[in-house]
């Protein structure tokens, strides 16, 4: 496959800007404290919060603060391509770290000493995209939960297939590159009022200035992803409100 191969289109007809259709939903798991559902495309996230609550073991317990503790899990049969493995594994434990990092600098949990917030986050259908979806979901259920929250946290993938710069890249996607190189696929989490990036992770190679561009240009998607994410917020206390919570 030559270097210098193009992407002319992309293959379900979206601009290189568009994600692919998202839906969110709070208030998903009654029993949980808090939780939250964030579908884009094929890719669905369910997310649940339990907490405060004392945390043990207690040599983990920090006597200044609370703790968030993420857990991230994809169902074996959820995936695109090859079965997941159930059970923990490298990868889930990976994500789990990165999205608990994703969320830490939104969420204050001073008024918790030596208490944990954890946050399961289940994918039970995957295309792509799964530990951004994954981290949509989890600021979702924080939020529902009551947890105190400077803002949401939104999360997509930007990246590069062949010579064009794009956001959302599907399973299809990141696999046309897969021999070849010209594919990078970049998950990145931002708070949207602020622009701070709380993840940036890269699969792949593309330049500096690219890097730089795709997410400058993707902070639009940023923005609109967190205004879903409070609409699934305050659509679940309309519900409560009218009495069908």
């Amino acid at each position: 496959m030559s270097s210098d191969l193009k992407y002319e289109k992309r293959h379900d007809g979206r601009d290189w800007l568009e994600t692919r259709p998202i839906e969110a939903k709070a208030g998903v798991i009654k029993k949980a404290d808090g939780s939250g559902y964030f579908k884009i495309g094929k890719t669905e996230a369910y997310a649940a919060v339990y907490g405060p609550r004392e945390m043990h073991p207690k040599f983990l317990q920090n006597p200044k603060g609370g703790v968030l503790r993420c857990n991230y899990n994809m169902m074996p049969f959820s995936g695109a391509g090859e079965r997941v493995r159930p059970g923990p594994s490298r990868r889930s434990k990976e994500i789990s770290m990165v999205t608990d990092k994703s969320l830490v600098p939104v969420v204050n949990l001073d008024d918790f000493p030596n208490a944990v917030v954890d946050v399961y986050i289940e994918l039970p259908q995957t295309d792509a995209g799964s530990r951004c979806a994954g981290i949509c979901a989890a600021a979702i259920a924080l939020a529902d939960a009551g947890i105190q929250m400077k803002d949401m946290v939104a999360a997509i993938s930007v990246g590069k297939v062949g010579d064009k710069l794009m956001v959302d890249l599907d399973y299809e996607e990141e696999a046309w590159g897969e021999h070849s190189g010209l594919v990078a696929d970049i998950p990145v989490a931002m708070v949207p009022s602020t622009g701070e990036i709380t993840l940036l992770q890269m699969d792949g190679k593309i330049t500096k200035e690219d890097l730089l561009k795709a997410i400058e240009q993707a902070r639009p998607v940023f923005e609109k992803i967190a205004e879903v994410q409070r609409q699934a917020i305050k659509d679940k206390f309309a519900r409560w409100a009218r009495g069908e919570e």
